[in-house]
């Protein structure tokens, strides 16, 4: 996607009201998790909740599954155009996960923090750690953790979409994943999932609001006289 894709400039309280305000930087929510442990649905509900609420579309090596959609889902790209992206510098971060590439645009995110937009991320610790070196001013990030392993083994066989050596290697992956669960801004445990998305919204309305973000407030506080 290409910064003229992008829709219009909504202006809109640092709360995500309708109330106009002062002008601000948008904010990079990350949500980072094993596999299983609820990010996407977290991400998706606050989409939904919140329409200036950008996702960020990741590129991907991966085949698309039943459903998804090129420039929705993923953009969908050969193993040889990803390498290619990133070396070039058209990524702001990518990674290696289960022998797929995963990356993120560099042009429409930088485009979308310039214009007041906020954008959440669903990617691994190591775009976590990348993100942040790119874009150090702009992160806020939050660490999904499950219950128990178990119960994150549970759900990873109920989507009935892997098989077992496939849910065996997430597992493993999990456990490292959640070592890294120190280097995020906050962190939650979702046992109950309308709890964990409401935690969720907090760190980011908190994020929307925090001073230096405000880039416009400045003037407006020297309108007031």
């Amino acid at each position: 996607m290409s910064p003229s894709d992008q829709p219009p400039v909504a202006r809109s309280s640092p709360g995500g009201l309708d109330a106009p305000t002062a002008s601000r930087r948008g904010v990079c929510l990350v949500i980072s998790a094993p596999s299983g442990a609820g990010k996407s649905t977290i991400a998706n509900a606050l989409r939904a909740a919140d329409p200036l609420l950008r996702h960020s579309v990741s590129v991907t090596t991966r085949q698309p599954r039943p459903g998804e959609t090129e420039g929705v889902h993923y953009y969908f790209r050969t193993r040889e155009q990803f390498d290619r992206m990133a070396e070039t510098g058209e990524l702001l971060e990518w990674a290696n996960v289960f022998g797929r590439g995963y990356g993120t645009p560099r042009a429409p995110v930088e485009a979308a923090l310039a214009s007041g937009r906020d954008m959440v991320f669903d990617i691994d610790w190591q775009g976590h750690r990348q993100l942040r070196a790119a874009l150090p001013g702009d992160v806020v990030s939050l660490f999904v953790l499950p219950p128990s392993l178990e119960v994150l083994e549970a759900r990873l066989r109920s989507r009935a979409s892997d098989d077992p050596a496939e849910i065996a290697h997430r597992m493993a992956a999990a456990r490292d994943e959640i070592s890294h669960w120190e280097e995020f801004d906050h962190v939650i445990v979702n046992d109950r999932l309308d709890r964990a998305i409401g935690d969720a919204r907090a760190v980011l309305v908190a994020a929307r609001i925090a001073r230096a973000r405000q880039t416009g407030m400045a003037a407006l506080v020297r309108s007031f006289g």
